[in-house]
């Protein structure tokens, strides 16, 4: 039996998301196969989660036009920078741990959900360390540079630009695959939409849109959300808090005054059934939720975009035709009405998502790290 080790980090739902699709999707289909996912902050000193993944949400929700200058200015700094070299000393002394658990577990190869393991795998590689093949999965519809790391086995990438683009720094072709970003084995399914729209209490004949705000609920979505109930029409609104329990209680609050057209729920494992049920999303374009949408063919309205990672995932989905974008409130019920009163854009959007999406990645990914 092989075994298959799947290294992420806990800084936002998304890389951790795309390691529970592999191993879902290995599980359902693979079942000589063994897997095993591995959130490396777990393998850390507490001192040191805090600061790496509890400052980044701190940072894309309070100061991202911090968020943007780091990102800016990492995308090309030099492996050999004082900067660079003292993060890499640092990242390495707080996961000594991995390291023997990694050792333990004798995985027959390695996948790479996010790019901090990549990093301390490709020096250890570097090292001449005995260590099986090492893949990397981006889980953005761009790549950054600290993705980008020698000794790999390969990459798999969202798309052919995503793939162009990370041969131009240096990638041979052969070891890049465009699989497109692993999402649940669920999103493959077609889902009745009035089932789904029935087990919620919602009427699946009435619009419905779909508020997500991430797996941790930032950003100003209580305020959002009182925007999109004064739009005219006939329509029903999902409102997502995720795991913010005082947003959530804000939600219920808000919900009282409108009990026919506001349902608040807080985080959920069965998205793809409140996907199915509604006629399109507002949300962040994160990679996983972005994916997720293009799978399920939900056409999106996307929101504070993340600087950055974020930013380039919206322009790929405007670029595609899978999504509109709403710079502030006001943009954002203007285009909530013209969906709501354009049936068939709705329906050219899901046919352009139909296009680029990619639902069978999480398997094509797994294809290619078995392949002999």
């Amino acid at each position: 039996m092989k075994h298959i080790l799947v290294l992420s980090v806990s800084a936002g739902a998304g890389h951790v998301r795309a390691a529970q699709a592999l191993v879902a999707t290995a599980q359902q289909n693979l079942p000589q196969i063994k897997m095993t996912a591995l959130d490396v902050m777990d393998f850390t000193p507490r001192s040191f989660r805090k600061v790496y993944a509890d400052s980044y949400m701190k940072l894309v929700d309070k100061a991202p036009l911090l968020w943007a200058y780091l990102y800016q200015s990492t995308d090309n700094q030099e492996k050999t920078s004082v900067m660079s070299t003292l993060r890499r000393q640092i990242e390495r002394l707080n996961t000594r741990a991995l390291k023997a658990e990694i050792a333990r577990l004798a995985p027959d190869a390695i996948i790479c959900t996010h790019f901090l393991p990549a990093e301390l795998l490709s020096k250890r590689l570097g090292n001449h360390e005995t260590l099986p093949p090492v893949w990397v999965q981006v889980t953005d519809f761009d790549v950054h540079g600290l993705w980008v790391h020698p000794y790999m086995k390969g990459y798999f990438v969202a798309s052919a630009e995503i793939a162009a683009r990370l041969h131009a720094r240096g990638i041979a072709h052969c070891d890049i695959h465009v699989t497109g970003i692993p999402v649940m084995p669920q999103f493959l399914s077609r889902l009745s939409r009035e089932q789904c729209a029935s087990e919620i209490g919602l009427d699946p004949k009435k619009m419905t849109l779909l508020m997500m705000s991430g797996g941790v609920g930032v950003g100003n979505i209580a305020s959002m959300v009182r925007e999109l109930l004064t739009v005219e029409g006939d329509f029903q609104l999902i409102a997502m808090a995720g795991r913010n329990p005082t947003l959530l209680e804000d939600l219920k609050n808000l919900g009282v005054q409108y009990p026919a057209r506001l349902l608040p729920m807080g985080y959920t494992t069965t998205i793809e059934r409140l996907m199915a049920a509604s006629d399109f999303a507002i949300t962040k374009p994160g990679g996983l939720t972005s994916a997720e949408c293009l799978a399920i063919q939900l056409p999106m309205i996307v929101v504070s975009p993340i600087p950055g990672q974020e930013e380039r995932n919206a322009d790929y989905l405007l670029e595609s035709g899978a999504a509109l974008k709403a710079v502030d409130a006001a943009a954002m019920c203007y285009k909530a009405r013209l969906l709501l009163q354009s049936p068939e854009l709705i329906n050219t959007m899901r046919i352009n998502m139909k296009r680029v999406a990619k639902p069978l990645a999480a398997a094509d990914v797994l294809q290619k790290v078995l392949a002999p």
